[in-house]
């Protein structure tokens, strides 16, 4: 697992859960002599609670503590807002991970999507275990089974055409055992942390092995953080003019691997 890691990774605004409370409507008592009827027009208060789906323990308490000190200028630990960074991983940390990286899923939906152009797949590895969806054999393919899985999926297209498809896939594409989108599989107390940080003037960040591009085209819109915060793997690139259009066309090389040393 730790391979396709590396290979996919070279490898929502979430919602948010608040508790409102209404305040009681309160009403002159016209049985009252000399009083003076009072209509009070209901007032609907709302009141966010800090992590609102968390269970109440020493670690949801410790949290919230340790904003509310760095917060807190008269505290020994306060950080000024400029300073005040927190950095999530995304695989398994802000969505699941489950059977394998979400982004390999993008992967072998794409050959599979491009299968018709070319019968010749049918018969050919690692293509034939793709659409074969045989997991056991394409793993024996190895790196370099991957590598034509990630060539086929992720290059040879101009960067707007790959957000475009990886929008289109986290759109409507669905985890084959959950049978919800993968964009859906997020974990909502991860959403509320990262809400609660932003509101504390944190700037939070994505840094993830998972490919830059693949995050910054739906990671924006599901989790609330800016694409120049998202930071992840990324693949070259070349410049072309083709048409009387310039475009940069992502080549099958890997340009940087955002994982385990890659990270700092």
């Amino acid at each position: 697992m730790k391979k396709i890691k590396r290979i996919v990774g070279m490898k929502i605004t979430g919602v948010f859960i608040f508790l409102f409370l209404i305040t009681a409507c309160k009403k002159g008592d016209a049985k009252l002599e000399n009083a003076e009827t009072k209509d009070t027009a209901q007032t609907a208060v709302s009141i966010e609670e800090p992590l609102a789906s968390w269970n109440d323990t020493k670690v949801k308490k410790d949290i919230i503590a340790y904003v509310e000190q760095v917060t807190d200028e008269n505290s020994k630990s306060f950080i000024p807002v400029e300073d005040r960074i927190a950095t999530f991983d995304n695989d398994g940390t802000l969505w699941a991970e489950q059977p394998v990286y979400f982004q390999l899923f993008f992967a072998l939906d794409q050959v599979k999507a491009q299968a018709a152009k070319h019968p010749e797949w049918k018969d050919k590895q690692p293509f034939k275990a793709v659409l074969e969806n045989n997991m056991p054999e394409l793993m024996k393919q190895g790196k370099l089974g991957l590598m034509q899985i990630i060539a086929v999926s992720h290059t040879g297209v101009t960067n707007e055409q790959f957000d475009a498809n990886v929008k289109a896939w986290i759109n409507s594409a669905k985890h084959p055992t959950k049978k919800k989108l993968y964009k859906d599989l997020v974990y909502q107390p991860m959403l509320e942390l990262i809400k609660y940080l932003q509101e504390n003037d944190f700037k939070v960040f994505i840094v993830s092995g998972g490919g830059i591009d693949f995050m910054r085209a739906w990671a924006e819109d599901v989790y609330g953080i800016p694409k120049d915060q998202i930071i992840g793997s990324n693949l070259k690139g070349e410049y072309q003019y083709k048409d009387g259009k310039a475009a940069i066309v992502k080549l099958p090389e890997l340009d940087f691997n955002d994982d385990k040393e890659g990270k700092p």
